[in-house]
């Protein structure tokens, strides 16, 4: 009965109801497009510098990562493909040569990260071929180089030109050797378009004196939910000698991104539930205000405080429930258009290049964020009934029936 009544009551005035159901529904919709652009924005950041260049797990020598000399090889690089490829959850590595050095032109120089790389397993590890937008990736040819965009621009060559590489060798001296550009990319990120430049394995190898040894091991996991096992696994069999790092590790500005990401959806909630507890509040409160009279005659019939109060509560819940789903529904239709097509940022992508992000998003609404949303909302409902009906509970009946 109570139900019924609570429903039959939230009726009664509808242009009041309606004007709060809207409230509610407006902030469901702000906060299933904002949640799933947050996370999508963020995801896609994450995505990009996973697949450009970090990968899920990097594996040096000791040390490697303070002090990122040339001198610090891999120990044993068979040994570590070895228990990479006879770990389970590792889907695929890369072999790296990495160290700083210095690139010319006949008109301009720039420093750079050298990455030395073997063409077909780089390829399954990193998104730098599908990167290529001038030119052809690495053939795995001598002599051959591929740079950024942004870089080219720099240093005033194009597809064909020839540019000069130095760089520290292990012995201490300075190798250098020409290479010709054979292809640009183009990423995600103009300072890592800026940074990077990319030869063969063994070209790079020969340059710095390195012989057959190698500074890295890109890793990828099968999924990003098994990367803190496989971190915690690969150590142990690895031992002390190594240092096996999770893009957790090797992306701590990112990593902070996030954090503060989720700070920030909390600060969303805040301020919606706020306004929310404010409409029903003030909707409550005039309800109550406009049936003193009835609850005077109702608690003089018998009805007990705890059933007045649990009527007001159902009758908030009902508003916050309706709102909820209605709400939820208006924010999907609009997010499944944008989760398959994504929201094309291109005009702003000189800035978005700048923080890491592509130029199109592509919102993402994980199911803890709809559990969320389906269960704060109305109970920030309940809590905003919890005042009007401890005022309602309080009246005296007599004076409640004759009230004017």
């Amino acid at each position: 009965m109570l139900a019924k009544l609570a429903w039959r009551n939230i009726w009664r005035n509808k242009r009041r109801s309606l004007i709060v159901l809207a409230a509610i529904v407006v902030g469901m919709v702000v906060l299933v497009f904002s949640e799933s652009f947050i996370a999508g924005s963020l995801k896609g950041m994450l995505d990009n510098q996973i697949g450009s260049h970090t990968s899920h797990i990097q594996i040096h020598r000791k040390g490697f990562s303070d002090n990122k000399i040339i001198q610090s090889t891999i120990p044993n690089a068979s040994f570590v493909e070895g228990v990479l490829q006879g770990t389970p959850g590792v889907l695929r590595h890369s072999k790296r040569v990495v160290t700083y050095a210095l690139i010319s032109s006949a008109s301009n120089s720039s420093g750079v990260s050298l990455v030395g790389v073997d063409p077909a397993q780089e390829q399954q590890v990193s998104k730098i071929q599908a990167s290529v937008v001038q030119g052809s990736y690495l053939s795995g040819k001598d002599h051959e180089i591929i740079l950024g965009k942004n870089l080219a621009e720099r240093l005033g060559v194009a597809l064909g030109d020839k540019v000069v590489a130095m760089a520290s060798m292990l012995d201490g001296h300075v190798g250098s050797d020409v290479f010709r550009i054979v292809g640009l990319f183009e990423t995600f990120s103009s300072d890592f378009d800026r940074l990077y430049v990319f030869i063969p394995t063994g070209n790079a190898q020969r340059m710095l004196g390195l012989g057959d040894q190698i500074s890295e091991f890109a890793v990828l996991a099968q999924t990003m939910e098994l990367v803190p096992q496989l971190d915690v696994m690969l150590e142990r069999e690895l031992g002390g000698s190594y240092e096996v790092l999770s893009y957790r590790e090797l992306l701590p500005a990112i990593m902070a991104i996030l954090d503060v990401a989720d700070e920030a959806m909390g600060i969303y909630y805040l301020i919606i539930g706020a306004a929310t507890i404010f409409g029903i509040v003030n909707a409550m409160l005039m309800s109550v205000f406009e049936r003193i009279r009835e609850f005077g005659v109702l608690m003089a019939m018998g009805m007990k405080n705890g059933k007045l109060f649990s009527m007001i509560v159902l009758e908030a819940s009902y508003l916050g429930v309706l709102g909820m789903l209605i709400g939820m529904g208006v924010g999907l239709a609009i997010y499944l258009p944008f989760w398959k097509y994504g929201l094309d940022l291109s005009a702003f992508s000189e800035g978005l290049t700048m923080v890491g992000m592509s130029a199109v998003v592509y919102p993402i609404l994980t199911v803890g964020a709809v559990i969320r949303m389906a269960v704060i909302i109305p109970l920030v409902a309940v809590v905003a009934a919890l005042y009007p009906a401890t005022k309602a509970i309080r009246l005296q009946p007599v004076r409640a029936i004759y009230y004017v």
